[in-house]
């Protein structure tokens, strides 16, 4: 059932932050619910969720008419430019801006509608040929450019680690985002925090948040891989 898988992900997580001497607090839970029904992600906010995350725009926009407006929508997937209009005023963050040119329309979408937006820089930490992010050292480079544009905040970093078996074996590449955070926020740039951390899915958040993740994207480990029409439960 989708309240005990939930308690389990929130127990795992406690458990993490005790291995690595850290405060629960510290780590946001994102309930990743790309294709899951309506039905699914009312019983998980009645849970206490209030993070959701989507990877497409028109999931997103949908679900953000039909549930209640206290959810954080964070927007997790790749993003066309010409979709940003549609989701600038609704993501509480955007996690995947890996150009200049996108977040350049970001900026110019968030001064037309009037708010400010947030995003991370994502990071192809693991330089594989078919994930979108930047090399560590184009991210730097990204971060200081998006800095000043108006109307947009850099609040850290985002990576999508690889697939693997054993979690153990992607310790070393949030490892070096946690250490590409440090360097870029000692750098000061104005307009650019590096307190968000996105990083660990359901196959390996334990060993992220060890490594100093802050938010974890966790879908499969809430809503089970499959789903039945209609059914709140699994």
């Amino acid at each position: 059932m989708l309240r005990e898988n939930l308690i389990q992900v929130q127990e795992n997580i406690n458990q993490a932050c005790r291995k690595a001497g850290r405060d629960p607090s510290e780590v946001t839970l994102i309930a990743v619910s790309k294709t899951k029904p309506v039905s699914m992600l009312e019983t998980v906010y009645e849970a206490g969720v209030r993070e959701f995350g989507e990877n497409k725009v028109q999931e997103l926009t949908e679900k953000y008419e039909l549930l209640p407006k206290d959810i954080h929508w964070h927007m997790i997937g790749h993003l066309q430019r010409n979709k940003v209009k549609y989701i600038v005023d609704k993501a509480c963050l955007i996690h995947s801006v890996d150009s200049l040119r996108l977040a350049e329309e970001i900026s110019r979408m968030a001064q037309a509608k009037q708010v400010e937006a947030d995003i991370l820089v994502e990071v192809n930490i693991a330089g594989e040929e078919s994930k979108f992010g930047m090399t560590a050292q184009e991210a730097i480079s990204l971060v200081t450019e998006i800095a000043a544009l108006p109307g947009i905040h850099v609040r850290g970093l985002m990576t999508i680690a690889p697939f693997v078996e054993d979690p153990e074996e992607n310790r070393m590449y949030f490892r070096k985002m946690k250490e590409l955070s440090v360097d870029i926020n000692r750098k000061n740039i104005d307009n650019v925090g590096m307190d968000i951390l996105s990083m660990g899915m359901t196959g390996d958040y334990m060993v992220a948040i060890e490594e100093g993740a802050t938010m974890v994207r966790v879908g499969t480990g809430i809503f089970g891989e499959r789903q039945y029409p209609g059914a709140d439960i699994q």
